[in-house]
């Protein structure tokens, strides 16, 4: 089959495409997780379109690579749905009377593009490749986000965002509940990279001989 006719390259295309619009919105700053996490899928994923055509074949660059960043893309999206949004159906705004541009723009960016990086990670190939000690390397990620976050409001409290969510900010709660969130979020953040490693792993077992 052409490449050009691979369902694979195409649901990269929408990924690529999805993310792009969602970053269109007028509050795209790099101060925000949910946009810095968007455009790494926007470059991974374009790198991913761009090598399965000049190879003509079905593939994923640097498979650890692909593996870290679904997995930062589903802490955006399951931050955005459960600490943000308190876990409210994120359908109805879509169809509402407020600014729908922007309502489809967040829905991209928190909804869509992190499920569909999860159905790449599931059914494009190659499988069972990502060990199980990467899953400490793509902590590094959102956690020295949050920490970063945290000293650059020091450093720098006039800054526009000081603390772009509020598990991040100590002004009401202090710096030993910001502490906090940070060790429950690292654990609850361990276990998420668990489970993306380790559904790879099921899905595609080996059969038994």
């Amino acid at each position: 089959m052409a490449i050009w006719l691979r369902p694979e390259l195409w649901l990269r295309v929408v990924i690529v495409v999805a993310a792009a619009f969602g970053l269109s919105f007028r509050d795209n700053s790099l101060t925000y997780y949910t946009v810095q996490s968007n455009l790494i899928a926007v470059a991974y994923f374009g790198w991913a379109i761009w090598r399965m055509i000049g190879t003509k074949k079905v593939m994923s660059p640097s498979p650890r690579l692909r593996g870290a960043v679904v997995f930062w893309l589903a802490i955006t999206g399951l931050v955005a749905h459960f600490l943000l949004n308190n876990g409210a159906n994120p359908l109805p705004p879509l169809f509402g009377d407020g600014d729908l541009i922007h309502e489809w723009c967040v829905f991209c960016l928190h909804y869509v593009v992190p499920v569909l990086a999860l159905v790449d990670w599931l059914t494009v190939r190659p499988h069972r490749v990502v060990p199980w000690t990467n899953v400490p390397f793509w902590l590094l990620y959102p956690l020295g986000y949050g920490a970063f976050a945290e000293f650059r409001a020091f450093v720098y409290p006039d800054y526009p965002v000081p603390y772009p969510y509020f598990f991040l900010d100590p002004t009401e709660n202090g710096y030993g509940w910001v502490a906090q969130q940070f060790g429950i979020l690292a654990i609850e953040f361990a276990v998420l990279a668990v489970i993306i490693v380790g559904l790879d792993r099921l899905v595609h077992r080996k059969p038994k001989r």
